[in-house]
């Protein structure tokens, strides 16, 4: 179990890293990381392997929000179904339960800002469940999943001394 943790925190880094490099770095043969890796994909561990993409150095324009959303829990299933239900659209990129004054987190990818409010009034505000919303959208994104996105800028003001 020590060794899969090792794997994993190394793959979470760094998701491009070869299972040559792992292997080399935790002493390890190649075989024995393959089968690791064989069996944390089949035990849906390891659920995917993404890229983090500056999506703004390539022009591409988009809008992300945040969105927290109190629900009214159903019986004997409490807020699973409809988490589950909302993790279905294809605009929703994350669902967390959360603990506060707001149930659900749900992060949401659009065009513009009009596909988001649409998003919250025509799906999301839709659901029996859903009370009420409240929605962030993202300005700017700094740093995501240990990557910062721009580095330090050096400052540039003038020193202005009395």
């Amino acid at each position: 179990m020590e060794l899969e943790k090792k794997v994993l925190s190394l793959l979470e880094s760094d998701a491009k890293m070869s299972i040559k490099t792992i292997a080399t770095i935790l002493e390890q043969d190649e075989e024995r990381i393959t089968d690791i890796l064989t069996k944390l994909e089949q035990e849906k561990v390891i659920l995917g392997y993404n890229a983090i993409i500056d999506w703004d150095k390539l022009g591409v324009d988009g809008v992300t929000a945040m969105i927290d959303v109190k629900l009214v829990p159903e019986r004997e299933v409490g807020f699973n179904r409809t988490a589950e239900r909302i993790s279905r659209f294809p605009e929703v990129r994350c669902v967390y339960l959360m603990s506060g004054t707001y149930d659900l987190s749900v992060t949401v990818q659009g065009e513009t800002m009009k596909d988001i409010a649409w998003f919250v009034s025509h799906k999301l505000s839709t659901i029996d469940q859903v009370q009420s919303t409240v929605t962030h959208f993202v300005l700017k994104r700094y740093k995501q999943d240990n990557f910062i996105f721009e580095e330090p800028q050096q400052d540039r003001r003038l020193v202005v001394s009395p």
